[in-house]
């Protein structure tokens, strides 16, 4: 399997491989702790609802709020065009308080490649009093393409490298945007793991809209060490780590499960892959 994912999943796994470093680069200002991913048992609760939260992002975290710290749900929307989500922003915030009975963060990522004139809307409102009148729910708004990849590009963060690519790209070149990328990940080589690794190709096959040749021209020149290109190469990879037959096959079914949490396989293709593992392992554990 070569690229399974859409565009929202994409962004999904580099939220959920990034997560310290989108809130640190978005919002700097707010000081957040730990962190856990909430999706499966959202979803496990609005069964209904599985297909349209399947690219959603929710987490519980720890946020600092004059002073002391608490728990607050995290729900974060991508969108690749421009549209009105504020209606429902609101109705899976009440979701996810009525999920958690947790104050909620709304955050909404655009990466549609339009350079807006105007914003959209980040209220929604949703209450009214004889007192306060009309009441507000209020969310984030982040535009990709409000920032410079030039300046992206120059940051730490191999999260904001990776955006460097979908970001304000005029008068930059996407292979010296590539040369970047590599070269921060192969500096960071013992830093990150094999998921994150293979998120980078992904990555760059999808937005970097260079040749395939390039790319491999770039990796070269950067010494990048190999790493799988695809799916079932990682899977396989990662597996073998496990040592023997039964270990192998065991590794790439937790791998299978990690990519499946992590929106990079579908439940579809999640199941297509794991069934032939399991039945494979069941047939081993009764042989011994």
């Amino acid at each position: 399997m070569h690229n399974p994912k859409t565009h929202d999943s994409l962004f999904k796994w580099l939220i959920a491989s990034f997560t310290e470093d989108f809130f640190e680069h978005y919002f700097p200002d707010i000081n957040v702790k730990r962190h856990k991913f909430c999706d499966k048992e959202f979803i496990s609760k609005y069964e209904a609802l599985k297909e349209s939260l399947k690219d959603d992002l929710f987490l519980v975290m720890e946020v600092e709020i004059e002073e002391t710290f608490h728990e607050v749900v995290i729900q974060i929307e991508h969108k690749s065009e421009r549209e009105d989500v504020s209606m429902r922003i609101y109705e899976y915030l009440c979701y996810a308080w009525l999920l958690k009975k947790r104050p909620v963060w709304s955050i909404v990522i655009y990466t549609d490649d339009a350079i807006w004139r105007k914003p959209v809307s980040d209220t929604f409102w949703y209450g009214f009093s004889s007192e306060m009148k009309q009441q507000f729910c209020h969310f984030d708004v982040i535009k990709i393409k409000s920032e410079r990849s030039a300046d992206l590009i120059n940051k730490h963060s191999l999260m904001c490298k990776l955006l460097a690519l979908k970001a304000d790209d005029r008068n930059t070149d996407h292979e010296t945007l590539v040369y970047e990328i590599y070269s921060a990940a192969e500096s960071m080589a013992n830093l990150i793991n094999n998921d994150k690794k293979l998120l980078i190709e992904q990555w760059v096959n999808a937005y970097s809209n260079i040749p395939h040749t390039s790319v491999e021209k770039i990796k070269k020149g950067v010494n990048m060490s190999y790493t799988a290109t695809t799916i079932s190469e990682h899977i396989w990879n990662e597996g073998k780590m496990e040592g023997k037959m039964e270990g192998v096959i065991e590794g790439q079914i937790k791998i299978l499960e990690s990519l499946y949490l992590s929106a990079v396989l579908s439940k579809e293709q999640f199941e297509k892959m794991v069934d032939p593992l399991r039945k494979q392992l069941e047939k081993i554990q009764c042989a011994v």
